[in-house]
């Protein structure tokens, strides 16, 4: 799925993060596809901070938790991994420590999938939406919920840089169960 560097999970704790966002070549950033919402803001630091690249600008909630960032879809979508972008360095309280990833049809029938405990993150943060079933790699959801339940040293609000979300990368050929990976197989393997 995604490489680990620095990173150990073990019982729903994540320590560290990666420098550098390394995303599997069979995974899409599916976050253009979404309506972004948040619960709460700050002014200047609102919902398209955590969605434009830059690492310097937050997503700031602004009441009490817990903090959301609503991801909502038009169709159903296959989602695999949520990577989050978070720097305990930099922004100490404001660091979310407990994180809960939340999927369903709509505001009124959300499921909680995963919980996770981030201890000190600095760095790129993967989530995967695996199941404990080796057959679910992916969750199929109009709507993905993230919702910071606690931050670190009993911080109020929270700071989120940036939210990534992929899924898998459709093939390119429907109705055929194998993939092509050259581009001379890939040209000639349409027929008009």
């Amino acid at each position: 799925m995604a490489t680990e560097s620095s990173e150990s999970e073990e019982e729903g704790k994540i320590t560290g993060g990666n420098q550098h966002l390394i995303v599997e070549d069979d995974l899409r950033e599916m976050g253009k596809k979404a309506a972004w919402s948040v619960s709460s803001c700050k002014t200047g630091n609102g919902v398209s901070s955590v969605r434009d690249d830059n690492l310097e600008t937050y997503w700031q909630s602004d009441g009490a938790q817990p903090h959301l960032v609503n991801i909502q879809f038009q169709k159903k979508v296959k989602l695999q991994l949520v990577v989050l972008f978070v720097d305990f360095k930099l922004d100490e309280s404001y660091t979310p420590s407990k994180i809960s990833i939340r999927a369903g049809d709509g505001f009124h029938n959300l499921k909680e999938i995963k919980t996770v405990e981030l201890v000190k993150p600095t760095g790129w943060v993967y989530l995967s939406l695996s199941g404990n079933d080796p057959r679910e790699t992916f969750v199929n959801t109009f709507m993905l919920q993230i919702a910071v339940l606690s931050n670190h040293l009993n911080g109020r609000d929270t700071h989120v840089r940036q939210i990534k979300v992929y899924g898998p990368r459709p093939n390119s050929i429907p109705h055929q169960p194998f993939q092509f990976t050259s581009r001379e197989f890939i040209t000639y393997s349409i027929v008009r």
